[in-house]
């Protein structure tokens, strides 16, 4: 079992397993209930913990517990420099960026850009056609 599968195997807990992996049409059934349920153009942590609610028929407060679960593993590792991918959705990688010489666009003045760590996301082929087929 995956680190992750860990994480959401503790949290549940209770001796119970919920899958999370769905069929493409179940997907699409989800995404347009996203809009039945009235949320934004953003989704929230409390959008996909009613989501979870709504599909699984945990507690409120479970699935709160498992939407939090699964974003603090994502974010520890992120922290470590790991990345995350996720199956037919897409793959977070955590790039080092070098100390490169910038500009101010307004002043034109230089200015030294210091290294840091971003973090980029490349969706999977299938997320892909998904949002070039929606839109």
């Amino acid at each position: 079992m995956g680190r992750l599968a860990g994480a959401l195997w503790q949290t549940i807990g209770k001796g119970a397993y919920y899958p999370l992996k769905t069929g493409a049409r179940d997907i699409d059934h989800k995404i347009s209930a996203c809009y039945a349920f009235g949320m934004s153009n953003t989704l929230t942590r409390q959008d996909l913990a009613n989501a979870v609610h709504n599909q699984l028929g945990l507690s409120r407060n479970e699935s709160s517990d498992l939407v939090e679960a699964v974003l603090e593993e994502m974010a520890s590792c992120f922290e470590q420099g790991e990345q995350v991918k996720i199956s037919s959705f897409g793959t977070f990688t955590v790039s080092q960026k070098t100390e490169r010489i910038g500009r101010n666009p307004k002043s034109g003045e230089e200015a030294v850009i210091t290294p840091r760590r971003v973090l980029t996301f490349r969706p999977s082929s299938q997320m892909r056609g998904r949002v070039n087929k929606s839109g």
